[in-house]
């Protein structure tokens, strides 16, 4: 679903990733992993369109995307839940799902029923203010949003950052049952290991904007991957 060859960034005249290539395949998740400051969120950036690239390819179910904008690249199937959330406080929870709608057809501006199943607090809070959510509930809620955009691909930046133990559990059944589907590949940054490894089918370890390893789960040591995103 997400080829990238040779990506690199910049912020200002800094090189913040270089030489970045990966895969990204349907009904699959694939685990961005390494300390804080590697690079991480800028890839994500980059993927969606939040931060322009300075060179490299992406291409996304096989149609090179050029350096598109953000809004452009959703509209094409590429959903990004970024890291913090960036919800919209005053907003209810269900105009915060329906902000969705602006990537979809008209005939689709509908929330399914499917999405109060997952997140089943959304569909009792649906009218209260995203900013009087807990983070654990908000953190459901931004990805809600993004499936509401019926993505080919999910960029999911620090899903467990901050939640309380039993939401993190919820997120990460919701994130096997949305790979399970097979409808979407799902790429995941997340620093907390034994999550990010119970999930992914396959890894890439960033360390100073540079891929240091990347490989299936099943060719990747579970200790080298440890030791390669540790301090």
């Amino acid at each position: 679903m997400l080829k990238i060859d040779d990506l690199s960034l910049h912020y200002g005249h800094s090189l913040i990733l270089d030489g970045i290539s990966m895969e990204a395949r349907t009904g699959e998740i694939t685990c961005v992993m390494g300390t804080n400051g590697v690079g991480k969120t800028s890839l994500m950036k980059a993927i969606s369109g939040s931060h322009p690239r300075s060179g490299g390819q992406v291409a996304l179910d096989g149609e090179e995307l050029g350096k598109l904008p953000a809004h452009a690249l959703a509209a094409k199937g590429i959903a990004y839940v970024p890291q913090g959330r960036e919800i919209f406080p005053l907003m209810t929870v269900r105009e915060n799902l329906e902000t969705g709608f602006s990537c979809l057809a008209p005939a689709e501006h509908r929330i399914p029923e499917e999405i109060f199943e997952m997140f089943p607090v959304l569909k009792k809070m649906q009218h209260r203010r995203g900013g009087d959510l807990s983070g654990g509930q908000q953190q459901q809620l931004a990805i809600a949003r993004a499936l509401i955009t019926r993505p080919k691909l999910l960029l999911l930046d620090e899903p467990t950052e901050g939640i309380q133990p039993n939401i993190i559990q919820q997120i990460g059944e919701v994130i096997r049952h949305l790979r399970d589907e097979g409808r979407m590949a799902i790429v995941l940054v997340e620093q907390y290991f034994s999550f990010a490894y119970d999930l992914g089918d396959s890894f890439l370890a960033l360390r100073r904007g540079q891929v240091l390893l990347s490989g299936r789960k099943d060719s990747v040591p579970k200790p080298e991957l440890l030791a390669s995103v540790s301090v």
